[in-house]
């Protein structure tokens, strides 16, 4: 997968985390391209040391599933910090 393909998976797997999360979570449509690609990122990467599976191809359902949940991930982290300053 190209770099443009990658930064389209991430924008669009931190878009419908966002939408599958409860709540409001702040930051524009570039907090979710960073989110989504750190979260694709972490995806891959625990994709491979459990399933043994990786980010191959665009069109590939596991791919978004192991991107989206990562994604799904790194917004909960992203949300517990950034409430915690809040308070």
């Amino acid at each position: 997968m190209g770099f443009l393909g990658f930064l389209l998976l991430g924008l669009i797997a931190g878009a419908i985390a966002k939408l599958i999360l409860p709540g409001r979570q702040g930051g524009g449509w570039l907090i979710t391209l960073v989110l989504g690609v750190v979260g694709a990122l972490l995806g891959g990467f625990i994709g491979g040391l459990l399933f043994n599976r990786g980010l191959e191809e665009f069109f590939d359902l596991g791919t978004w599933l192991l991107a989206i949940g990562g994604a799904i991930i790194v917004l909960l982290i992203y949300g517990a910090v950034t409430n915690r300053n809040k308070r």
